[in-house]
């Protein structure tokens, strides 16, 4: 391995700490949860969680949170992701592949608006019963 240099620890320093940031969840306006079980995993779940950081960021969309989950229940639609923001409904996308991702971040995080093609809806809550 090649030595790093002062500029170069600096840089990693920097990009290690936006990654940590994109974890907390304090005063974060959307949250992304990537569902990382084992057929998450197997239909290329971490592929969309890291396509998810690197859009984000490229995007400059700080008041972002990622987080990885176990399975959504959804297995038939893996990789699958939950986007809560306010003033939207909690919202299941299914097949999301890092292609999708950038639908996904551009249509419903920026724009506030659906990416119909990939929503997997859960029952409403008034719909459950107790």
């Amino acid at each position: 391995m090649a030595k790093m240099t002062l500029e170069d620890l600096r840089k990693l320093r920097d990009e290690k700490r936006l990654e940590l940031n994109r974890r907390k969840v304090d005063e974060k306006a959307v949250e992304v949860i990537v569902a990382m079980g084992t057929s998450g995993i197997a239909a290329g779940a971490k592929a969309t969680l890291q396509a998810f950081i690197d859009v984000l960021n490229e995007e400059g969309i700080e008041n972002a949170v990622i987080r990885q989950a176990g399975s959504l229940g959804l297995d038939h639609a893996e990789p699958t992701v939950e986007v809560r923001m306010m003033g939207m409904p909690d919202t299941i996308y299914g097949q999301v592949t890092p292609e999708v991702v950038r639908e996904i971040v551009d249509s419903h995080i920026k724009h506030r608006q659906l990416v119909d093609k990939h929503v997997y809806d859960r029952p409403a809550p008034d719909m459950i019963k107790e």
